[in-house]
């Protein structure tokens, strides 16, 4: 039992289960514009366990697929299975279990969340293999992430209203442009390994000015996204403090300076993805 308990926790380790706080508040949020409110409580149970497995899958599958790549970079070689303390067959042993616990939840939602389930798996799982094929790796990233308001959408509704595509584009921007800053850490690495990134391939300033100009689109697309839906003031607010605080974070790290790279990606990422539901929840409500 012991030893059971002790393998959970380095798989929770492992998957940075803490970070579903990236793309979870997108996922209410959509689950949220979808129900004009707080939808079924059964809808957003299944909601849960759908974003928490398919995201657990995701993570468990690129550690396993990225292994010996893991190994090879100074950065990484601690992780649990180059450091040997998970056996590759665990890991895609729990892989294989989330993903039958994500099709589980999504038979439970209805029938075109179920039909679309191959398709989030493909992207989910498709994306620890991109640093192999293209520099592009990171919009894949994107949406990965930028898929979740949609899918809440539809498990909600049973149907796609395209407007919440633009959210899923806006998450897409946000993502990438934050992984882009993320890669630059490995930049050295992935030319020596030949894997793609947009710093391995243009460098760090032309990275930089890459990931602020996908920011700066995905604020002007979360405009026209309050336009489109009929924000109040709680909702303009939240735009206004997403914008700045993506403002922020680019004024936390240059090309020159990494040091605070790690408090841009994982702090204020999860603070401005919290800050958005904050206020678009407030929106809603404020409206009814």
């Amino acid at each position: 039992m012991k030893k059971f308990w002790t393998k959970t926790k380095i798989t929770l380790e492992m998957i940075k289960w803490e970070h579903s706080i990236f793309a979870l508040p997108f996922a209410l949020t959509g689950a949220l514009l979808a129900a004009h409110g707080v939808p079924p409580i059964r809808t957003l149970g299944w909601i849960l366990v759908c974003m928490i497995s398919a995201r657990s899958a995701a993570m468990a599958f690129n550690r396993w697929a990225d292994a010996s790549l893991d190994a090879a970079n100074p950065r990484t070689r601690s992780r649990a299975i180059p450091a040997g303390q998970l056996t590759p067959g665990f890991v895609l042993a729990f892989t294989l279990i989330m993903v039958g616990v994500f099709l589980v939840g999504c038979f439970e939602l209805n029938r075109l969340t179920l039909e679309l389930a191959p398709v989030a798996l493909a992207v989910l799982l498709g994306y620890s293999y991109m640093k192999r094929i293209t520099r592009w790796s990171h919009l894949v990233l994107g949406l990965a992430l930028g898929i979740a308001p949609s899918a809440a959408w539809i498990a909600v509704r049973g149907s796609l209203d395209p407007r919440i595509t633009l959210l899923t584009a806006i998450v897409v921007c946000w993502v990438a442009g934050f992984d882009i800053l993320y890669a630059c850490q490995d930049m050295e690495h992935d030319r020596q390994a030949q894997l793609f990134s947009i710093p391995q391939a243009v460098g760090l300033d032309a990275a930089f000015w890459i990931a602020r100009l996908l920011h700066l689109t995905a604020a002007a697309l979360l405009a026209w996204f309050a336009v489109l839906f009929h924000f109040g003031i709680a909702g303009e607010l939240g735009v206004a403090a997403v914008a700045l605080l993506l403002l922020y974070e680019h004024l936390l790290v240059s090309p020159r300076d990494l040091r605070k790279l790690n408090a841009a990606f994982f702090t204020m990422n999860g603070v401005i993805a919290m800050v958005f539901f904050v206020f678009v929840a407030a929106d809603i409500w404020l409206r009814r």
